[in-house]
């Protein structure tokens, strides 16, 4: 018998802090109408002080366990989807198993920008389905604030901070994970990505005092990309699995930008009410937002939901999965 992956469990974390449009207008050009009329973002929540993502990825992953009644021991493996490490290593993963007590499972980042979360949710289904692991932990978060530069506003109206963690466990029904398709063209690296602080560009006064550590992006290029990629895919994995939009009851999307989003939507013929969006209070967590668009929204999934998950990243990195909701 086949066997079938689902997420048992959902939990997220923000951070306290609120950063508005009002309050970004006193930091760079811009103003409240200029940021919602563009992204559709009002405010974002920032991490204040010398915590890393792994603050965030203890606190979600703590509740996720705590909810689904689960003993950190039991736990095989956990993937982390990130771009703003704790470290370059060793793996932030590592250090949130460490902390939270998960002594038998091996885990590892992952970076595919803001598909990572998508990438490794697809990576753990598959390996629910080989039969050799029974429980998985898939992280997504991010700690945009710390590589922003707050005198572009091309940047630093668009981004938060945020995190979120789901329970990978086999399936006893026809619900969880069905299929996937996923993408990615390296061509397009050169339009989003942060400069310095790789092998490339190791760190030095110069790369420091030109702000090459902070996020560079050609905002009309990647909309443009974003918007044909990430609304094709989810068009695509409905044809393949034949799907209609009366089929589909919910489009859980990266919450990138509210345009992607409404785009993504009317490519597939849903409406509002269908569709999940928290961006006016997030901003772009970067892998954050599926996660935590999954914990905001459980209680309104119905089992049995047909659910489609998209996102687009840098990289450039995008693609879609279909589900059906299990919990």
């Amino acid at each position: 018998m086949q066997i079938r992956a689902k997420i048992s469990a959902v939990h997220s974390y923000v951070p306290d802090y609120v950063l508005t449009n009002d309050e970004l207008a006193t930091m760079v050009d811009t103003n409240d109408e200029w940021i919602t009329s563009r992204t559709g973002i009002k405010e974002r929540r920032i991490l204040k002080g010398n915590l890393g993502i792994s603050f965030m990825a203890e606190h979600a992953v703590k509740g996720l366990l705590e909810k689904s009644n689960t003993d950190p021991k039991d736990i095989e493996l956990l993937i982390l989807a990130t771009v703003t490490a704790d470290y370059n290593f060793p793996a932030t993963a590592n250090i949130v198993c460490d902390r939270l007590g998960m002594h038998n499972a091996f885990s590892y980042d992952v970076n595919a920008a803001c598909s990572g979360f998508l990438f490794s949710l697809d990576t753990a289904a598959r390996l629910i389905e080989s039969g050799r692991y029974q429980k998985i932990v898939v992280v997504g978060g991010d700690k945009m604030s710390s590589i922003l530069n707050y005198e572009d506003r091309t940047t630093c109206i668009i981004f938060g901070d945020g995190c979120g963690a789901v329970l990978m466990e086999p399936s006893t029904d026809e619900n969880g994970f069905i299929d996937s398709i996923l993408r990615s063209d390296g061509s397009g690296s050169k339009h989003l990505f942060q400069p310095a602080g790789g092998s490339v560009m190791p760190a030095s006064i110069e790369s420091v005092t030109q702000k090459k550590h902070s996020v560079y992006q050609e905002g009309q290029y990647v909309f443009k990309f974003a918007v044909t990629s990430m609304a094709n895919v989810s068009a695509e994995i409905m044809e393949k699995n034949q799907l209609t939009a009366n089929d589909v009851d919910w489009l859980v999307p990266h919450q990138a930008n509210k345009r992607i989003i409404d785009a993504t939507r009317e490519r597939m013929g849903l409406p509002e009410e269908k569709v999940t969006v928290n961006i006016q209070k997030y901003g772009n967590t970067t892998n954050g937002t599926i996660p935590i668009c999954l914990h905001e929204w459980e209680d309104r999934f119905k089992k049995g939901d047909n659910i489609i998950i998209s996102a687009f990243g840098g990289g450039f990195t995008w693609g879609a999965i279909y589900l059906k909701w299990a919990i």
